[in-house]
């Protein structure tokens, strides 16, 4: 049974924008003097990056009902191909990537390649990039892939992420020197498809939630403090999300039949581990062990030790651990709500953990990103800021809408840059709310420090900000990846002047 739960959220300007669905666009969504996906600019980046004797690498997708094992709960999804997470696609940096992509479910889709700095028409957001994949149609994706990263891709077409349909894209550096000897991919999930509820019913009865006065509770501006409570609180990121999972995932299987990973006692092994849920962030910590963090967001960070990590939705961290000798548990607690997911590690002897197991590393040090250093080698140069834009996240639960500067996606104002500029975003999170926030098609440093990335928690009544520069153009998606805050309006596009 899912609990959906009503919170105090310090209001923004309200207005009367409608909401629509991410994919529900018939028409490309661009101002008029924007650089659109099917400009010559777009086609002239992509020609910059292909290179003579680029390597192909061909992949097909095939999203589809499926039947799937969860580790006791069958349920019935959508999944690419024959498994929770989808196949695992990999590359080297600065090869062609082909993906043929077969619709076989019931609905539209369109497939985004998550943190990739790709050409704008391969972006895979209806209504923005490109038309939606009809159900029985097909679509070839065709890019360069320009960083090395841990990576992964899903829909953008209504709250398909929620099903069954991720997986995991890995973009190797052929200058690194590779200093471990096994690697494991470990992606985090929240769960409901299947167990009684769909995601599009999830979704229905959140937008069907009116006010008492058929407008929003607490007033503009104001904060309520009536009957609306707070049963999902984290002491790190404050209001946790707004649905309750029955189950939570690793690698596509629950705390009760877990999936274990193996390796030998003294071995060095790199963990690329990507948060795919929906409304979940999740603390993550190996038992018995500190973990060194190597990468965010696919990009290198100065290495710094810790206990556990914040991971939000969006996010992907590469850590690194020297093993120990028995069997340990690889824990992602939900943040902030009831249950967590699990892995087993096993290097030796010893019993499977209980599905409850809680590690003391959890409750040691945690780190989040802006707990971390960029790399020097990808750090942004040092550059005059050429435009700033500021976007004020809010929202309320009744009814369920939620804002950029006041409007909801599709009516947000687009922000507009040109190529070229250094471009400084400022989030300020004017709800109870934590918000990752993902730009499309960049990544970007934060002004005050932290890691080089694409997704960026932003803490409740807290401003982050954020530069890149504008050097890929086109009309590129920017939003909150909880995916119903997304599909509930926070959303935006930067949009490139001609």
């Amino acid at each position: 049974m899912i609990e959906i739960t009503r919170r105090n959220l310090m209001l923004g300007a309200a207005g009367g924008a409608g909401v629509l669905a991410l994919g529900g666009f018939a028409a490309f969504n661009q101002p008029g003097s924007a650089v659109g996906p099917l400009s010559g600019a777009v086609r002239s980046a992509e020609e910059s990056w292909r290179r003579s004797g680029q390597k192909l690498v061909t992949a097909r997708l095939t999203p589809r009902p499926l039947t799937v094992n969860l580790g006791g709960q069958v349920v019935q999804t959508w999944a690419y191909g024959d498994s929770v997470p989808g196949p695992l696609l990999r590359a080297q940096a600065g090869d062609l990537l082909r993906v043929d992509v077969d619709n076989r479910l019931p609905a539209e889709t369109s497939i985004h390649w998550h943190g990739i700095a790709l050409r704008n028409d391969m972006d895979g957001v209806p209504g923005i990039t490109q038309k939606p994949i009809k159900a029985g149609g097909g679509f070839q994706y065709e890019f360069t892939v320009p960083d090395p990263g841990t990576y992964f891709y899903h829909p953008h077409s209504g709250v398909q992420l929620d099903r069954g349909l991720y997986g995991v894209l890995v973009v190797d550096d052929p200058a690194e020197p590779g200093d471990y000897d096994e690697e494991w991919i470990v992606v985090l999930d929240d769960w409901v498809d299947g167990t009684g509820r769909t995601p599009d019913e999830v979704l229905k009865q959140l937008l069907a939630v009116k006010g008492s006065d058929g407008g929003s509770m607490g007033g503009m501006g104001g904060m309520d403090h009536g009957s609306m409570g707070e049963s999902m609180q984290s002491p790190i990121l404050g209001g946790a999300g707004d649905i309750t999972y029955p189950h939570y995932l690793i690698n596509g299987r629950t705390p009760g039949a877990p999936v274990t990973l193996s390796a030998k006692p003294g071995q060095r092994v790199r963990i690329r581990i990507i948060n795919a849920g929906s409304d979940t962030a999740f603390r993550v910590a190996l038992g018995g062990h500190r973990m060194t963090v190597t990468h965010s967001d696919g990009f290198p960070v100065s290495p710094v030790k810790t206990d556990a990590l914040i991971i939000g939705m969006g996010e992907r961290y590469d850590v690194v651990v020297t093993l120990r000798d028995g069997v340990f548990p690889l824990v992602a607690s939900a943040e902030g709500k009831k249950g967590q997911g699990l892995a087993v590690v096993r290097t030796g002897s010893g019993r499977t953990p209980a599905p409850n197991v809680n590690p003391a590393e959890l409750n040691r040090r945690v780190l989040l990103s802006t707990d971390m250093s960029a790399a020097d080698e990808v750090r942004l140069p040092d550059k005059q800021v050429d435009k700033r834009h500021n976007l004020v996240l809010a929202g309320n639960m009744a009814p369920y809408r939620w804002t950029i500067n006041g409007k909801a996606f599709p009516d947000a104002e687009p922000l507009p840059v040109a190529q070229g500029e250094r471009v400084r975003l400022r989030f300020r999170n004017g709800s109870m709310m934590f918000h990752p926030m993902h730009v499309h098609g960049h990544t970007f440093g934060l002004v005050a420090g932290g890691a080089r990335k694409d997704t960026v928690i932003v803490r409740p009544m807290q401003t982050v900000e954020v530069d890149f520069d504008a050097d890929n153009p086109g009309l590129w998606a920017t939003h909150c990846h909880n995916i119903y805050h997304a599909e509930a309006g926070m959303m935006t596009t930067l949009a490139y002047e001609e």
